[in-house]
């Protein structure tokens, strides 16, 4: 499981850090906050005491400087991948994709897994038309590479799922429930 952050579904990203089941990832999307660093800072440390895997949205120097897992791009900029992975060999990348061609992209670019948008109808306002299930599962059955489904992914749609491929879930406004270590997130 993923839980990206966002500044206005996530304003306390310590707090839901601090809650997620271990092994889980939490990718921290600053998006240009002043107090990024400090709090990036922060969530590392919260990462390493609890086994999360950090990864910080689209700021190399961010996530070099805070000591995260590695690095989330966006689908534009999935093209820096290979430069990124010959620096930061250790890093996990991953990128955004919102189709085919830009799942076949983050192949081409080795990133280690993408997160496929919007698989179910999503509250976030840059959110397209959804794929739906069926159409997410063909995607991925063809991507090559391991890929997570975002975009409308709760606790009520989740199950929907369930044998179509995906590694994993993602989700943004899924970060506000309340995680606890003997709740069942799916995950294959």
């Amino acid at each position: 499981m993923l839980i990206l952050t966002d500044p206005q579904r996530t304003p306390d990203p310590l707090e839901v850090a601090s809650r997620l089941p271990r092994g889980s990832g939490l990718v921290y999307r600053a998006f240009g906050a002043e107090d990024a660093g400090a709090q990036a800072d922060r969530l590392a440390t919260v990462a390493r005491a609890r086994d999360l895997v950090l990864l910080i949205g689209a700021d190399a120097r961010l996530a070099q400087a805070c000591g995260a897992d590695g690095l989330h791009l966006p689908e534009r900029r999935v093209h820096e991948a290979r430069r990124l992975r010959a620096r930061f060999p250790l890093w996990r990348i991953t990128a955004a994709a919102h189709g085919g061609a830009a799942l076949r992209r983050a192949r081409a670019a080795a990133v280690d897994a993408a997160l496929l948008s919007p698989v179910f109808p999503s509250r976030s306002p840059s959110a397209g038309a959804p794929l739906g299930p069926l159409r997410a599962a063909a995607l991925v059955r063809l991507a090559g590479l391991p890929v997570y489904a975002l975009g409308g992914v709760d606790l009520r749609t989740v199950s929907r799922l369930a044998g179509t491929g995906f590694a994993g879930v993602a989700a943004v406004g899924m970060a506000q429930a309340v995680f606890r270590p003997s709740q069942e997130i799916w995950a294959p």
